[in-house]
């Protein structure tokens, strides 16, 4: 018997739960599973996300330097086909989602070349979706510099 791949499950605290459901199943177009008065589970991308209504979080503003830019953490998403996240940035903008960092390729002409775009769901939590322009180089390390 095959056993299915793993799935995370993830526990992220938001202080407004209309607004997150708007958020993750509206704008996301995340599917909805269970749900009670202080929490909604998602299937974000085929992982279970649950929101769970807290006071507002405290929120280390803690970032870290990659390709040129300052890239906040901790932060959370998905890896998605190329095509999957243009029309992910295009619904995005189509809804006026501000991003935390514009939609943008890194790593040009890496085995890491990437697409990416932050943002921030309505409680504040980071989020990054991106998408490699060669899907088997998601875990590929850099050449080696000649000696």
């Amino acid at each position: 018997m095959k056993t299915a791949a793993p799935r995370f499950h993830l526990a992220i605290p938001v202080d407004d739960l209309s607004a997150a459901e708007a958020f993750y199943a509206g704008v996301l177009q995340c599917r909805i599973g269970r749900a009670d008065a202080d929490w909604i589970d998602f299937d974000f991308g085929g992982h279970q996300l649950t929101v769970h209504r807290t006071e507002p979080p405290a929120r280390p503003e803690a970032a870290s330097p990659v390709d040129g830019a300052r890239v906040g953490v901790p932060h959370f998403g998905l890896v998605l086909a190329w095509a999957e996240w243009e029309a992910l940035v295009r619904r995005l903008e189509s809804c006026r989602v501000r991003f935390e960092l514009e939609p943008t390729i890194r790593f040009r002409g890496g085995p890491g070349e990437q697409a990416t775009a932050f943002l921030r769901d309505p409680a504040g939590n980071l989020l990054e979706f991106k998408a490699f322009r060669d899907p088997a180089r998601l875990f590929a390390r850099a050449a080696a510099a000649p000696e």
